[in-house]
C-alpha cells in the first residue's frame, strides 16, 4: 500500500514540475523583456529605431 502512495505522488510532483508549458489550460511562460519588444514593435507600438535602441539595451544586460 505504501508503494502506492510513494507512485501516486510522485505522478503528482511530475504533474505539476514536468508538465509542457503550450498545453492548453497549463502553466504559462513570463515572456522575456525582449519577446514583450518584439510584440510591441511586431504591432507598430514603437519605431524600428526605438526596437533597435531599446534591444540593444537589453543585450548589454
Amino acid at each position: 500500500m505504501h508503494l502506492l502512495w510513494w507512485l501516486l505522488w510522485l505522478v503528482i510532483l511530475f504533474w505539476i514540475f514536468a508538465t509542457p508549458y503550450d498545453l492548453p489550460g497549463q502553466r504559462k511562460r513570463k515572456d522575456s523583456p525582449l519577446d514583450i519588444l518584439k510584440k510591441r514593435f511586431a504591432s507598430g507600438e514603437i519605431t524600428e529605431e526605438e526596437y533597435r535602441e531599446r534591444k540593444k539595451i537589453l543585450e548589454n544586460e
